[in-house]
């Protein structure tokens, strides 16, 4: 499976950063934040604020533990993610 990394450039937090990501992640990212009713600029904003290093690596790191959370749950736990409650960069549940 490939999925080629995509360099973006985007505006948030009021200054322009590029971000490389692969095509998976980045639908991904844009996925989360329409479940919740965000713009990806916010979602961006929220993940960059509470990283400690890499800006693409906690964006993966993100999207990673946002799936992880949303199987591992109880279907109980699940359906927050359904009724698009918020969700936090620090904890993506």
């Amino acid at each position: 499976m490939e999925s080629p990394v995509t360099k973006r450039s985007v505006t948030f937090a009021g200054r322009k950063t590029s971000i490389s990501l692969e095509d998976a992640f980045w639908r991904a990212l844009n996925e989360i934040a329409s479940t919740h009713r965000l713009k990806r600029t916010e979602l961006l904003a929220s993940i960059d604020s509470a990283r400690t290093g890499n800006l693409s690596s906690a964006i993966r790191l993100f999207v990673l533990n946002y799936y992880r959370d949303m199987i591992s749950a109880p279907a109980s736990s699940r359906s927050r993610h359904e009724r698009n409650e918020s969700i936090s960069a620090g904890a993506p549940t």
